[in-house]
Formats: structure tokens, C-alpha cells, sequence
């Protein structure tokens, strides 16, 4: 199987560079940072390979999202310079993320189905009652916030409580965080229900802007902060005991399931017909939710970011980069 070139890693002659799972990001300039989204897929806390078209999806998908819950809380959002990239304020992350959580599924330590099944009730500070059904709603959206692992680490659950005890936030601007982050779970189920899904979890990053005002970073409702559902027939699905079919990373989670492999030591590769299912369904719901077609972006993808970051950041000058190469990608290559 041929696949198109994916950008794997890009350099940037500027300061400040700072590399995570799926983006790379610089200074550029006072308080702000350049972000480029990579087509790097992770999954248990582990980057896997690259998946086609990911990275422009996630980033423009972000930016459609951003734009629409401006009004919820402001966002770190400046400039979207080229497809994958993204010229942000330069905000000071704080140490939780902030999962909100619609529906009982899941299958990792931090998911809730997997503890309810083994006899739980008590998850993350919320007492759950007795009869939820697999992959049902729940009574109301729960927060579930995780800390932030380090490199080669794992997210470890949390209560709110904790989070407030143990320092992570203070409890105002906690408590304001956790109203915010309702109300944006709340505006994305109703755009996602429009689109014709259902909108079971997502991940919020929230940081301060160098005044100290508060900020939505990093991403929104991405499927890979996401998980959505087709609507269609989910109901008959959940009650003949099936599992909801994903628009977001379900694929891998399944071919790491199959592989028997549940994030500890070196992960095992994805087959070009995982990434290319994967690819299928992140510009499915992009398109399903924006209600524009997705037009992929000039390859290569590393030398037309440099192009169209350096015509609006002149101060950033261009080094090597890498792309993929669209071929028959194997084990080895990852």
C-alpha cells in the first residue's frame, strides 16, 4: 500500500524550541510561540508513527473549533500562517488536563468502564449508581482531570479535590476552569450532534497568558482530544452490546489492543492500513463537522511551512527538515 508523505519532524532555526508527542513550537518574538503540528500519532502516552494529513486536519480542525467557543473562553490563537501551523500566544501551561466525560466508555487505567465493570462506583470524586449500560450516557458530563506525564510516563487520574490540595491549581481559578470546561463540552456536543455525532469525551489544556488571564490551549475537539461517534443507530448498537465505531484514533487503539499491547516498553508498528483508516476517518469528521472539503496541502510539507511561516515571521529563518516519503512504509521506518 502507497501512502502520501507525511511530515514527521520540521526544524526551525529559533529559539525556545520545544517538542511534544504531535507538535513542535518556538519562540518567535515577545510572548508568542510558532506551533507546527506533525502528522505523529500517539497513543498511551507513546508516539506510534505518522498518519497522513493528520497534522493539517488537527490544526485547522482546532482553529474551526477555537473560533467557536471564543465566546466560552479565550483561546491562545493569533494567526494560522500556513495548514499545520499555528502562531500562538506563548501561555504558560498549567499541570492538568482537563478530561470531561459524556458517556461510560473507555478501555485505558484512566477511562471509566473499565473500573465501573470491575466493581467501582467511586471515580475521580463522582459517586456513579448502579445499571449504567457500556458506552451509555451518564447521569451528566464528569470532570476527570489526569496530570500532565513526563516524557516516557503515564497520566495519572486525579479528583478535583486533589488538584486543589495538592497545589496543581488554585480553587478559584480551578472552579472557573471546571465551569469552563462544562460549558465547552456542552457547545461541542451540540455541534457535533448537528453534524450527526456524538461527542462521548475530549481533553482541555488550559494555560495563562503572560498578563495571568486564563486560556484554552493546545487543541479543542480534535479527534485526537476527541472521541466521537456516528449517532446514526448508536442507541440499537449500545443495546445489542456492541462497541461505538470512532471517528478519531479507534483504529490504533484497536490495533494496539489486538497486539496485546497496553503502553508499557517499545510499541508495536502500524500497518499502512491502520494509518490509512486512520487518515480516512480524521478528514471524514473534519468535513462532517466544518461542512467544507478537505483540500490537502502542497507537499512537500516541511519546505511549504518554512515558505509560509518565513513570509510572516521574517525573524525565522529556515534549517532541514523531513518529510516522509510516500511509499510502502514498514516497521523499520518507525
Amino acid at each position: 500500500m502507497t501512502l502520501p508523505a507525511t511530515l514527521e519532524s520540521i526544524t526551525i532555526d529559533a529559539p525556545g524550541h520545544r517538542s511534544g508527542k504531535v507538535r513542535e513550537s518556538w519562540a518567535v518574538g515577545a510572548s508568542r510561540r510558532l506551533i507546527v503540528t506533525t502528522d505523529r500519532i500517539s497513543a498511551l502516552d507513546r508516539v506510534l508513527g505518522t498518519v497522513p494529513h493528520k497534522g493539517q486536519v488537527l490544526n485547522q480542525l482546532a482553529a474551526w473549533w477555537f473560533e467557536r467557543t471564543a465566546d466560552i473562553v479565550a483561546n491562545h490563537v493569533l494567526d494560522l500562517p500556513d495548514p499545520n501551523a499555528l502562531l500562538a500566544v506563548d501561555a504558560s501551561p498549567l499541570p492538568v488536563e482537563v478530561v470531561v466525560r459524556g458517556r461510560l466508555t473507555g478501555s485505558t487505567s484512566t477511562s471509566l468502564l473499565p473500573r465501573y465493570q470491575a466493581g467501582e462506583r467511586m471515580l475521580y470524586g463522582h459517586q456513579l449508581p448502579d445499571g449504567l449500560h457500556p458506552h451509555g450516557a451518564l447521569p451528566a458530563p464528569l470532570i476527570t482531570p489526569t496530570t500532565k506525564a513526563a516524557d516516557g510516563g503515564h497520566d495519572e487520574p486525579v479528583t478535583s479535590t486533589e488538584v486543589v490540595q495538592g497545589g496543581l491549581v488554585d480553587a478559584e481559578l480551578w472552579a472557573r476552569i471546571e465551569d469552563t470546561a462544562l460549558a465547552l463540552f456542552a457547545r461541542g456536543e451540540k455541534l457535533a450532534a448537528e453534524a450527526g455525532f456524538v461527542l462521548a469525551d475530549t481533553k482541555y489544556e488550559f494555560g495563562l497568558d503572560p498578563d495571568g488571564s486564563l486560556l484554552l490551549i493546545d487543541e479543542v475537539h480534535t479527534p485526537d482530544s476527541s472521541r466521537y461517534w456516528d449517532a446514526s443507530g448508536l442507541d440499537e448498537l449500545i443495546a445489542s452490546g456492541a462497541t461505538p465505531q470512532g471517528y478519531d484514533k479507534e483504529p490504533v487503539r484497536l490495533a494496539l489492543a489486538a497486539a496485546g499491547y497496553r503502553g508499557d516498553g517499545p510499541p508495536p508498528a502500524l500497518s499502512d492500513a491502520v494509518r490509512a483508516e486512520t487518515s480516512e476517518r480524521y478528514i471524514t469528521l473534519f468535513e462532517r463537522l466544518t461542512g467544507a472539503a478537505f483540500e490537502p496541502g502542497e507537499t512537500p510539507a516541511a519546505a511549504r511551512i518554512i515558505r509560509n511561516v518565513s513570509a510572516l515571521v521574517p525573524a525565522v529563518p529556515a534549517a532541514p527538515t523531513t518529510d516522509r516519503a510516500a511509499d510502502n512504509q514498514g516497521a523499520t521506518d518507525r
